[in-house]
């Protein structure tokens, strides 16, 4: 684990827990929970609230549950709570037995719904949906009180009884709080807590046709778990109002506090579940585990490491006030990470044949390459070396530029773990006039990449010899969008007209023979070219290999940063 994660730097949630903790205001005792609706895969921001949940509570000797909010049955599946679990384990936390969801609490929420009938706090309101819009009034103006509003309490309690029975149609009525028409909080206008939905639950079946609404759903589920810090993002910070209004006015068992903090916004990226959701459908990318997608599935199929993901989250802090990060980060902390954890290994995506003449013919020596070079630890391996060798077609120029030290007639370089070779003829398509074939001499005094005489060469290049190579495909992944935020277009233009055209490339790529030995999962660093991930649509004859990130942020280049 990364010096950063270590550090723990302060933030409020934290420095509130401290105080709670010194005051004994939950008698000792730190209880978080991770709240997701299994309707769609996590993301890069769901991490983040899984590591400040989990992590406090891990941080101070507590409990965190998982609890899927599981109370909108049209759009949730077992798919997304499989795929939930897999990911927060993924990334490093464990619930234990603390695996709750909503649907376990619809009799009890429903019982606390009957309890605020009967202490006439809530009502059935059979307003249909958009005269329940026009009663809400605006900004400027109250709302005016539903004509259902005062209602007998046994007309509601029949009234909420036939509903749970089945017998009114969806949008007939609802169940909804009788607190203020006229508060500035428009949430407080008489929220709905219950409505009528005829649809099958993954869970709990076709037992019911009411369900209850977040607010009611959220704050409950709370103290029956034993909650004491009830974290969320800031888009609930005006939510928290019904959250203690709802738990002041029934016989709640605890009392958690709400707190809200920034959510995360990246740049490049759309973390909208809506939007995702779209990109997914429309066929923008291949699925929800599409690498270019900021989902932890697409994340963990691009080879990112979980280990960076928290370093990332640990980086960001935790603030109260909304705020853009840079992909960059994410991506420094990506490559800070792999820089330690990925094995060596070579591979060209770009050939260009090197012949070196005075090679024997048929021969072929096995070299010694270090897997790391700053790691012992990892050890080394063979590759084979012969007369025909595959290079990258940029490390090779007919005629330089000053500053270019890598191949070109009459210069020599140093091929990685092997010989200095000087260039001493191209060959071109005489049709096009592309270099084809490139003609070089090797000094069989410098294997190992030092000459006797003391001489130096400026460049080292990377190779595969082509005899022994793996075919491989590599899709070289980028970012999804061209433009910093996709969320704020110009007028007539949607985010998916900031789709970028280039963020994935499929290129034939060849590999030295070790990498026949990996498995879907691994992570290694090509060396000169990126990251690279073994996708698990690959094959021990045909590797399909992901880039995870390049070797460095070549979008700040692009964009003239330093």
């Amino acid at each position: 684990m990364s010096t950063v994660e270590n550090a723990a730097p302060s933030h409020f949630i934290r420095n509130i827990i401290k105080a709670d903790l010194e005051a004994d205001t939950h008698k000792g005792r730190v209880h978080t929970r991770f709240p997701p609706e299994p309707n769609g895969y996590l993301h890069m921001g769901h991490a983040k609230s899984i590591c400040l949940n989990f992590g406090m509570a891990e941080e101070f000797s507590g409990k965190c549950n998982l609890r899927f909010d599981d109370t909108n049955p049209e759009k949730e599946s077992t798919e997304y709570v499989n795929a939930i679990k897999e990911d927060v384990r993924w990334l490093g936390f464990d619930w234990g037995d603390r695996e709750f969801y909503a649907s376990d609490y619809f009799e009890k929420l429903h019982d606390f719904a009957v309890e605020l009938i009967r202490g006439g706090k809530a009502y059935v309101c059979s307003l249909s949906a958009e005269e329940t819009r026009s009663y809400r009034g605006t900004l400027t103006e109250a709302g005016k009180n539903s004509p259902y509003r005062d209602r007998s309490v046994e007309e509601n309690l029949d009234l909420f009884a036939r509903m749970r029975a089945g017998e009114f149609d969806e949008g007939s009525h609802v169940l909804r709080l009788k607190i203020d028409m006229a508060s500035p909080n428009f949430l407080m206008r008489d929220p709905t807590i219950y409505r009528i939905r005829k649809v099958h639950h993954h869970r709990t079946g076709d037992a019911w046709c009411i369900y209850p609404m977040y607010d009611f759903t959220h704050c409950i589920s709370d103290a029956l778990e034993g909650i004491t810090h009830s974290i969320c993002t800031l888009e609930f910070e005006n939510n928290r109002e019904i959250y203690d209004w709802v738990l002041d006015n029934i016989d709640a068992p605890a009392r958690p506090r709400q707190y809200e903090f920034a959510r995360l916004n990246l740049s490049s990226t759309v973390l909208s579940k809506r939007k995702l959701i779209q990109l997914v459908n429309e066929g923008h990318v291949h699925g929800w585990d599409d690498p270019r997608m900021p989902t932890l599935s697409g994340l963990r199929r691009r080879g990112v490491p979980a280990a960076a993901l928290r370093d990332f989250c640990e980086r960001i802090g935790v603030a109260k006030k909304d705020s853009t990060v840079d992909l960059a980060l994410f991506e420094y902390c990506v490559r800070d990470h792999l820089n330690a954890s990925a094995p060596r290994r070579m591979g060209v995506l770009d050939p260009v044949k090197l012949v070196i003449t005075n090679y024997p013919e048929g021969e072929v020596e096995w070299l010694d390459a270090v897997n790391h070079p700053g790691d012992p630890a990892f050890g080394s391996r063979k590759v084979p070396f012969s007369r025909e060798l595959w290079i990258e077609r940029e490390d090779f120029m007919e005629d330089p530029p000053k500053k270019f030290f890598r191949l070109s007639p009459g210069r020599e370089v140093r091929l990685r773990f092997a010989y200095f070779v000087t260039c001493e003829e191209i060959v071109k398509d005489p049709d096009t006039g592309e270099v084809v074939e490139i003609r070089a001499v090797y000094d069989p005094e410098t294997l190992g990449g030092n000459a006797p005489d003391g001489r130096k060469v400026k460049a080292t290049i990377h190779w595969v010899s082509q005899s022994h190579a793996l075919e491989a495909e590599a899709r070289l992944y980028d970012r999804l969008f061209t433009q910093e935020d996709p969320d704020d277009m110009p007028e007539g233009k949607s985010f998916l007209d900031a789709l970028n055209p280039d963020s994935l490339v499929q290129k034939k790529a060849f590999l030295e023979p070790a990498m026949a030995e990996s498995l879907p999962g691994d992570v290694f660093q090509l060396e000169r070219v990126g990251y690279f991930a073994v996708d698990p649509d690959s094959q021990r004859e045909r590797p399909v290999l992901n880039r995870t990130v390049t070797l460095r942020d070549s979008w700040a280049k692009a964009a003239g940063k330093s």
